[in-house]
Parts: structure tokens; sequence; C-alpha cells
């Protein structure tokens, strides 16, 4: 049975620079989300739509968070989620600093000032094993054509560098790369483009989801295989289709700061259950 179905499923809409989201508050009971459900919600024309679905449970400290592709399937990371649900449980409970788990393990959310909210997404997977890929090599070139670079964020990640980012079709790029036998969990496809010492325009292709206006996980990912390959320092700002994150790889992580929006609150209604 699908939880909730006699007195529906309550939800929030959140979005990080378009990157759109629906959260469900599971903290004061158990919610199973099986896969039929997620694809439902996930329709834009039956349901709600979004890139990512997040069910927010207790954890071990302030919350865990579990993320859900728009396909069903499971992603260990999910920044602007994050980003977004922790700006949730700071107006909550008036905390300035959260630490949440996900399957990424833990993760440390900030108030960054001014309406911003900063998440430190740990420290990246360079390592062909973690990332992963299918067998070992160099992972700041890869063997594929555009010589890309993989990193792992929780999720995996391949980063190509090119001149215009705008004169790719990324519809048919990223869906082929998506699916390259080099990653055997699929990957998230970015390309990005070096427009100063500082900064990069980068659009995305997400796993199981397709195009999206941002994507806070691959705006890691790019700011750290710009710094590997020497094109930018380790500070930097990602212009996105949606709008900019800036990103910082430091010791302790890499913190990734931007503005949250929360969109509407809902419920799903024991019809829409129940047709499923």
């Amino acid at each position: 049975m699908i939880a909730r179905k006699n007195t529906g499923l309550p939800f929030e809409k959140m979005h990080g620079l378009g990157n759109d989201f629906v959260v469900v508050d599971a903290r004061a009971r158990e919610i199973p989300m099986p896969e039929a459900l997620v694809k439902a919600i996930a329709d834009r024309h039956c349901g709600v739509g979004f890139d990512q679905l997040a069910v927010i449970s207790k954890g071990a400290h302030d919350a865990h968070l579990t993320f859900y592709n728009a396909d069903g399937s499971i992603s260990a990371a999910c920044g602007n989620a994050t980003r977004c649900i922790a700006r949730k449980l700071m107006n909550e409970s008036g905390l300035t600093t959260l630490r949440l788990t996900t399957d990424r393990g833990m993760l440390m959310a900030r108030d960054a000032g001014n309406g911003l909210t900063s998440v430190n997404m740990g420290q990246p997977q360079m390592d062909w094993q973690e990332i992963p890929l299918a067998h070992e090599m160099d992972t700041l070139q890869l063997p594929i054509e555009g010589a890309p670079t993989a990193t792992g964020m929780g999720n995996p990640h391949c980063t190509f560098f090119v001149p215009d980012v705008d004169a790719v079709d990324l519809a048919a790029f990223g869906a082929r790369h998506e699916h390259h036998p080099l990653y055997p969990e699929r990957t998230n496809v970015q390309i990005a483009q070096i427009t100063g010492p500082d900064r990069i325009r980068m659009r995305v292709w997400e796993r199981g989801v397709g195009i999206t206006l941002a994507s806070g996980s691959s705006s890691c990912a790019t700011a750290v295989a710009a710094t590997r390959r020497g094109l930018t320092a380790h500070k930097v700002q990602i212009d996105l289709d949606g709008g900019s994150l800036h990103i910082n790889w430091s010791e302790d992580g890499v913190w990734m700061t931007g503005g949250t929006t929360h969109v509407f609150s809902g419920e799903f209604t024991r019809d829409f259950l129940e047709s499923i």
C-alpha cells in the first residue's frame, strides 16, 4: 500500500536556480516511496514534476535525506536539494548550522547570509574505483573523444571542457554519454566553458532526468575538474542556465553556496495515490 493513501500525502515544491524538487517530510512517520509513486509524482503533466524527489527522515544528527531521480532510481547525492532542505530546516529551527546525513555521508550546512545557503558536499572522489569507472584509468582525461574528466561527488560525473557550451546539442550529447560503457552506474554529464580565471559557464545533463537548469553536485564536480586541469583556482563562480553558484574546494571539502526558493506546499490526494 502506498503511504498515507487514506489521508493524502503532504509535500513541498522547492527549487535551487530552477533545479526543482518535490520534498516529502517523513520525520513523523515512515513514508515508503515505491518506484511507481516516484515516477507518477515526476510526471509534469499528470503529477507535479521534479528533477529530484527528496525524503526527509530522522537521522543520527539533524535529519537524513534520501534522493530519487525522475526515473525512479536513487541518487546518493543532490546538492541543490540539500541546500533547499537545509534552508527549510534552518527556518523551522532557528539554527544557522546543520549536520545532515545522506547515502554520501554526513554533510555540513550553514546560513551564508543574505538569504544564501552553503553545503559542504565532502571531498571529491578522484580514484576510478570510487567514482566508479569500469576499469583502472587516469580520471583526469578519460579515453573518450574530448578527453573529459571523471569526478565522484557521491554520484558519478563526466565533465567536458568546450570552447562554446551553447554550440553543443546537449540533449543528444548528454543522452549518449550518460550510458557510456566506462560508467557502469551511468553518469551526469557537464559541458563547461572557461569564461574567466574564476568563472565557468556550464550546462548539465543529469542521469535519470535529462537537461536541468542547474545541478549542485555537477557544479562541484566541474569546479574540481577545472582546478585539477589547471584551468581555474579552487574558488569559482559557476554560471548555469538557471543562475549562479559559488564553489570553493577547500581543505575540508567542496562548499557550494547559492539561493533557494520554496514555491508552494500541497498534498497528493487519495484519488491520485489510488490511481497508481
